[in-house]
C-alpha cells in the first residue's frame, strides 16, 4: 500500500502503539475431526442478518425452503467452528442474502487489495489513470512479508506496467505490488473516497501496509524492515505487554476492518456491471479468477463446472493465534448464476485444515442452495446483471 511520508508514518503509528499501551444439515456434509482433537468452544446465539424470505419479493414456497436450508447451513458452520467467525452470502441476480455475524467488523489484511484494485480500474474507466503506464520500483519500494517482486528489484530498479503490477498483487498478494499500485490510484484516501462515491458501506480501507503492519506489532515502521527479516526482528524484540496489547487492539477493532455483508453487497454490485465498466469488471474478475493463493480455502469446495473468482487474506500470528484468515469471493455455477461470498475469521488458533474446512463447507452449501432452487434461466447473465429463474 501507499508509502506516507516518515513524519506521518511514524507519528501515526505512534500515536496507535500509546493508545494501545493506554488502553444441522452443514454437520452431515462436514468431514469429523480427528481424535483427541480440541472440540469446538461453545458459542453465544448470535442473530442472522439477511433480507430473508419475503412473498412480496414473488419467492417461490421452494425457493423460500431453500433459503432457510442455507440459513441454517450457515449458522451450523459458523456455531461448528472453534473461532470468531463471519459469513455472508449474497444470491447476485436476486440479491437474496444471508450472513452469520454479517455487520460485524472483522480483519481485511490483504483482502483490501481487492478495493485498490477496483480504485485504479474506476481512475482508468475515467481516463484519470492508464493501465498501460510504466512504474519503476526500487528498494525503497519494498514493504514487509509476501513480495516475490522484490527478487526482480535490483540496482536499477524494476519496471512494469501498473496492469502487471495489478495482476501480481491480486494473483500473488504481493505487498510491494499493491503499494505501488495504491500509489498510482492515489492512496489510500482515494480509495476512501472511491467506497464513499460508490455508496460501499460496511468497509473500512487502512492506512498502508507499512503502518498497519507496524501498529498490529505494537512498533513503528522504519524501511529497514522491509529487508533481511528486519521487520521479525524489530517485532521479536518489542516489550511482550505492548506487542500483546496492540495485537488485542486490532482483532477488537480493525483499522481494516468491514463487515461480511459489506463485503458480498460490493462483490455482487461488481458483478453486476454497477462499479466499473463492462470491460473493466470482467477484466478483476478474469484476473481474480487467477489467484494463487488460497487453493484449499473456498476454492477447495468447488464442484465441475463451477468456477471461483476471489481474493484471500492472512494476518499476523500471536502466541499461536492468528488475527484474519479470508476469503472472499464470487461462485458461478454451470449455468451462469454466480454468488457472492465471504467468509471473514478474526480470531482463531484452529488447525488451518479445519479453517479451510469451514470455507469449503460455505461453498458446498451455496452449491446445494443452487440445486435446490431448481435450474435458471441463464440468458442475461454477466457483468452487467439480468436474467431471472425459470
Amino acid at each position: 500500500m501507499l508509502r506516507r511520508g516518515a513524519d506521518g508514518r511514524e507519528g501515526w503509528s505512534g500515536r496507535i502503539v500509546r493508545l494501545v499501551m493506554a488502553s444441522a444439515a452443514i454437520l452431515a456434509m462436514a468431514s469429523p475431526p480427528p481424535a483427541g482433537a480440541a472440540q469446538p468452544k461453545a458459542k453465544a446465539p448470535r442473530a442472522l442478518a439477511q433480507n430473508g424470505y419475503s412473498a412480496s419479493r414473488g419467492f417461490s414456497a421452494q425457493e423460500a425452503a431453500a433459503h432457510r436450508a442455507l440459513e441454517a447451513q450457515v449458522r451450523g458452520i459458523a456455531e461448528a467452528f472453534n473461532g470468531d467467525i463471519g459469513i455472508a452470502v449474497e444470491d447476485v441476480e436476486t440479491g437474496w442474502s444471508t450472513a452469520f455475524d454479517g455487520n460485524t467488523y472483522f480483519p481485511q489484511q490483504s483482502v483490501s487489495k481487492f478495493w485498490v484494485a477496483l480504485t485504479a480500474l474506476d481512475k482508468a474507466d475515467r481516463g484519470e489513470l492508464s493501465l498501460d503506464r510504466a512504474v519503476t520500483l526500487r528498494r525503497e519500494d519494498l514493504t514487509l512479508f509476501h513480495q516475490p517482486i522484490a527478487a526482480q528489484i535490483g540496482a536499477n530498479g524494476y519496471t512494469a506496467t501498473v496492469g502487471d503490477l495489478m495482476f501480481r498483487a491480486l494473483t500473488q498478494s504481493d505487498n510491494t505490488c499493491n503499494d505501488a499500485v495504491l500509489r498510482q490510484a492515489g492512496g489510500p484516501d482515494a480509495v476512501r473516497a472511491f467506497l464513499r462515491d460508490k455508496g460501499i458501506d460496511g468497509i473500512r480501507f487502512g492506512p498502508g501496509e507499512r503502518l498497519l503492519q507496524s501498529a498490529i506489532a505494537g512498533i513503528q515502521w522504519q524501511q529497514s524492515y522491509s529487508v533481511g527479516g528486519g521487520f521479525y526482528a524489530a517485532r521479536d524484540a518489542a516489550p511482550a505487554g505492548v506487542r500483546r496489547a496492540a495485537f488485542e487492539h486490532y482483532i477488537a477493532d480493525p483499522m481494516d476492518g468491514a463487515t461480511p455483508l459489506g463485503i458480498v453487497g460490493a462483490l455482487a454490485r461488481l458483478k453486476r456491471g454497477e462499479l466499473l465498466s463492462r470491460g473493466s469488471t470482467q477484466r478483476l474478475l478474469s484476473i481474480m479468477a487467477s489467484t494463487k493463493t488460497g487453493p484449499q480455502r473456498l476454492k477447495g469446495g468447488l464442484e465441475p463446472g463451477w468456477q471461483l473468482s476471489h481474493k484471500t487474506g492472512t494476518g499476523q500470528v500471536l502466541g499461536g493465534v492468528q488475527a484474519g484468515y479470508n476469503d472472499i469471493g464470487i461462485v458461478t455455477a454451470p449455468d451462469g448464476h454466480s454468488y457472492a461470498m465471504a467468509v471473514m475469521i478474526r480470531r482463531t488458533a484452529a488447525p488451518l485444515g479445519e479453517r479451510m474446512a469451514a470455507m469449503q463447507n460455505v461453498v458446498r452449501a451455496v452449491i446445494s442452495y443452487h440445486q435446490a432452487v431448481g435450474s435458471y434461466d441463464s440468458a442475461g447473465y454477466g457483468a452487467q446483471g439480468g436474467g431471472g429463474r425459470r
